[in-house]
């Protein structure tokens, strides 16, 4: 996603200005991985100031991190303490993005100290803050990180889950830092909700962040990706969905506080970070898992193509050319997922459906959405034509969101991550009129 310039100044002396990002590093082995999150912002358009730990500067040099963002590098706020920089970084920034943050970074911060320059920083943020997690599992389970994280989520940070995987030496758990191409990724969903706030209402940096996390708390069922049914072990009926439009989705959900799992269908992008990803690969796997993990969620998007057909039999082995003409492939019809999630749907849950169309003469696919929509009976579907830059596997797209209570919201052409967080403000504003019948309050209150 490109950045988003933000203006500066008043409408009558507007500076443009790119987007500001601290990128704070603390010392955990990950912090190699930090240079490539920066690496991935810079060339996106974003102004990085990287703020090291003195312990993070052993193991990534400070020429390191002054080369590739352009900056002086200070660990302590006694460098140019003229420019007041403890308090000057975090109200300038519109971002604050800490990658690793390690165990000991984490209680530091939840604690409220400010030995040194990053944490002063954090002290002073008026802007989103974004924790990405890495250490041992044994250190990321502790009570102590637990009660850490748990207070700075309440606060109102996000704190990414680490990824589950190889950590320092033959150790393997949860604990490893997500992909630095998804991390970069999340921060730019956080910069693309929370800068054209600022822009809009005209707040400065001076005071408490705009806007709050919406779907803190909230469980979201994600699915993404195209299904496969498959003829023999080597060919399958599939499409040609990419996943990008659900991944999108997921970050998005992420950026605004909500816990997500994303049920991936046969999709080959790094792993959202932040979520749990279940692969799968047909739509009967599909259906087995969202349906595993809908009854808790407050909502589920399926944004996932799902194939409508498969065939009856699969062969054992490859079907070869000279096995004489082959019979015609006879089909089955596969399960309507998103029809079955409404028939047992929960009061209080949000269901939203995906609709890729083509058209055709005299055809106008918001039709096709109005009978889709009234056959499935979701809250929203989200109609999208594909092809002409636009649907599958590329970044862009386009759509017409259809309400049952007879809303229509178009979305014009944008990027998938823009595009998601249209979508997701028509699920919040849902969310935010529907309590739970059981205990009276929102159903995403609930832990």
């Amino acid at each position: 996603m490109s950045a988003d310039p933000i203006d500066a100044g008043t409408a009558a002396s507007a500076v443009v200005r790119r987007p500001r990002v601290v990128l704070g590093v603390s010392g955990g082995i990950a912090a190699y991985k930090a240079v490539e999150v920066l690496r991935q912002l810079t060339e996106t358009g974003h102004d990085v100031r990287v703020v090291p730990t003195e312990s993070a500067l052993r193991f990534v040099g400070e020429p390191t991190w002054a080369a590739l963002s352009g900056h002086p590098v200070a660990t302590d706020v006694w460098t140019d303490a003229a420019e007041v920089a403890h308090v000057r970084l975090g109200r300038e920034a519109d971002l604050v993005l800490v990658v690793p943050a390690t165990a000991d970074l984490l209680a530091r911060s939840a604690t409220g100290r400010s030995d040194d320059l990053l944490t002063a920083t954090l002290l002073t943020a008026r802007c989103p803050v974004v924790f990405a997690p890495a250490m041992h599992t044994e250190m990321w389970e502790h009570p102590a990180t637990v009660a850490n994280v748990a207070t700075l989520r309440a606060r109102g940070c996000l704190v990414v889950d680490p990824a589950v995987g190889r950590l320092t030496g033959a150790d393997s758990g949860a604990g490893r830092l997500p992909e630095p191409v998804e991390i970069a990724a999340l921060a730019r969903s956080v910069l693309a909700r929370s800068v054209p706030a600022r822009r809009s209402t005209g707040h400065s940096h001076g005071g408490p962040p705009e806007q709050a996390p919406d779907l803190a708390g909230r469980r979201i069922v994600i699915s993404a990706g195209g299904t496969r049914e498959h003829l023999d072990p080597v060919r399958f009926l599939g499409n040609s969905s990419s996943g990008r439009q659900g991944y999108g989705l997921a970050r998005a959900a992420l950026a605004r506080g909500a816990q997500v799992v994303v049920v991936a269908a046969n999709v080959a992008l790094p792993d959202v970070a932040g979520a749990r990803t279940i692969p799968v690969v047909s739509a009967v796997q599909l259906r087995e898992a969202v349906h595993a993990r809908a009854a808790q969620a407050d909502v589920v998007i399926m944004a996932a193509a799902v194939a409508d057909f498969r065939p009856v039999v699969r062969a054992t082995y490859k079907i070869k050319k000279g096995d004489g003409v082959p019979e015609p492939v006879a089909l089955a019809r596969n399960p309507d997922v998103l029809a079955e999630l409404v028939a047992a749907r929960r009061p209080g849950q949000v269901l939203v459906g995906f609709a890729a169309e083509t058209g055709g003469p005299g055809v106008d696919i918001v039709d096709l959405g109005r009978e889709k929509l009234a056959r499935k009976g979701a809250d929203l579907l989200v109609v999208n034509q594909v092809g002409d830059g636009l649907g599958f596997e590329v970044d862009h797209n386009a759509a017409v969101v259809l309400g049952a209570d007879g809303t229509q919201t178009v979305i014009e052409r944008t990027s998938k991550d823009l595009l998601a967080h249209q979508v997701l403000d028509l699920v919040a504003a849902r969310l935010a009129v529907t309590d739970d019948p059981v205990v009276g309050v929102p159903a995403g209150t609930r832990r």
